[in-house]
């Protein structure tokens, strides 16, 4: 980039390929920026690219990196623009600022709507977390303007001219490249619908898992594979055997490219109940013409082609993916122009912008 732009950090909890992990990695890539990570972890990791400048705080625990990441900030401390995700992390770089050791401008990007997805004593860690650090932030990203509006309502001490809308980045020549690699052998000539995430309940693998079940009996030959690995992986195999769908519903784990499932499948899921934005979703536009989504997240019901179900709805989801399975789709045009200005450069230059 021009020897005039600013000189930026990413940071991030840990290297883990999820979403808001791509989304810094795509931005620092595109700015050619340094990254650090409070933990590293042992697999599943992002794939960096080659001349990157990457620091990992710790390689033990997330909590000891929180702890020693005041002296990994030292070199950053002033000329920097530092980006961030994830509430805690942000809230702790804005403290740092409060207190006057951060002096580096600090922009924090919301992953997701916390305060709208949690209850109890993990809402009130969130409400403190906000509120000891969100004042010191210069900048904060929404993904979308229902995110902004939630944001500004339960933070009205936060002064809204700081919070921005910046939809999310998709490198869709990177995506198309790595969608050519063949499947694994033993998906090569299976027919079947996908869905990829951390196995989470927010995610709905439960809703999708009951939803395939509604349909199985219209498609004996479909499966349903579900890429990612997570803390509901032992509730979900337990589902999938009360329902006796063990030969057609398929966990297949962490998978370190799921491009070429999102390519060749009959269709492509999400079923989450709530988020911020589903990264994944973008990358099954570009993929396939056949996506289902449920309506968990603002702007999703303005994206042309797209078949769309009601959120945590059993039902809903059935009838919806049923429906995606026998129409015909040709909506590829629509879709290239509905993500054509989502390029990390856009993102990361529309953001500074706004900081200025």
């Amino acid at each position: 980039m021009p020897s005039t732009q600013p000189k930026l950090l990413f940071i991030s909890i840990t290297n883990k390929a999820n979403g808001a992990e791509n989304v810094l990695l795509q931005a620092a890539h595109a700015s050619n920026a340094a990254l650090l990570f409070l933990k590293k972890v042992d697999t599943g990791g992002l794939n960096i690219p080659a001349g990157l400048h990457v620091d990992y705080v710790s390689t033990q625990s997330i909590l000891r990196g929180f702890c020693n990441l005041i002296k990994a900030l030292g070199h950053y401390r002033t000329g920097y623009i530092i980006f961030s995700t994830h509430p805690y992390l942000n809230a702790y770089l804005g403290f740092l600022k409060r207190i006057g050791y951060l002096k580096s401008k600090l922009i924090v990007r919301e992953c997701s709507s916390v305060l709208t997805r949690y209850n109890g004593l993990k809402k009130w860690s969130y409400q403190l977390a906000y509120r000891l650090g969100y004042p010191g932030v210069n900048l904060v990203v929404c993904q979308t303007a229902s995110m902004r509006r939630y944001f500004t309502h339960h933070l009205p001490y936060i002064n809204g001219r700081k919070v921005i809308v910046q939809k999310n980045p998709v490198d869709i020549e990177q995506i198309l490249i790595t969608a050519e690699i063949a499947l694994p052998a033993e998906d090569t000539h299976t027919e079947f619908i996908c869905a990829a995430g951390r196995l989470i309940p927010e995610k709905g693998f439960q809703i999708l898992i009951m939803a395939f079940n509604e349909i199985k009996n219209t498609y004996p030959n479909l499966q349903l594979l579900i890429l990612g690995e997570g803390p509901e992986q032992t509730i979900l195999e337990k589902l999938i055997s009360d329902l006796k769908l063990a030969e057609r519903v398929i966990l297949r784990g962490w998978v370190a490219n799921p491009m070429p499932y999102f390519k060749r499948a009959k269709a492509c899921v999400v079923s989450s109940i709530k988020e911020g934005f589903p990264n994944v979703l973008l990358q099954m536009l570009i993929l396939n013409p056949i996506v289902i989504s449920t309506n968990c997240a603002g702007d999703i019901d303005e994206i042309p082609g797209i078949y769309l179900a009601e959120a945590d709805n059993v039902n809903s989801l059935a009838t919806t993916i049923n429906t995606a399975l026998i129409t015909v789709a040709d909506n590829k045009d629509q879709i290239l122009q509905y993500i054509e200005d989502r390029t990390p450069e856009v993102f990361i230059k529309s953001i500074l912008s706004a900081l200025k």
